[in-house]
């Protein structure tokens, strides 16, 4: 998984957005209690912001440069499919400027 040490290059922000409690929520709870240590040591200058508010569907945005956003529902996915489309947000990143 060398790209979890490349976000950095093409990502400016990272967003993870869930509720703190409900069932559509837990992967990607689960994703970032097993995968956020990695992701913050192998990129320590990229913003990556926790967000919880009971009631919203989970999400995954990433910021690019000149303000470029991609978002993507994590509704239904399990840890591997969220890693997944982190992998494909920060290989989107060169497409995306």
């Amino acid at each position: 998984m060398a790209w979890r040490g490349q976000l950095s290059r093409n990502l400016k922000e990272l967003r993870i957005l869930f509720s703190p409690n409900s069932p559509s929520s837990s992967s990607t709870r689960a994703f970032i209690e097993n995968n956020y240590k990695d992701l913050k040591t192998k990129n320590p200058r990229l913003p990556i912001l926790i967000r919880e508010a009971t009631g919203i569907e989970p999400q995954l945005w990433a910021r690019y440069d000149m303000g470029v956003e991609r978002g993507i529902r994590l509704e239904g996915l399990n840890e591997e499919q969220i890693s997944k489309a982190l992998e494909d947000l920060s290989k989107g990143g060169a497409a995306a400027v």
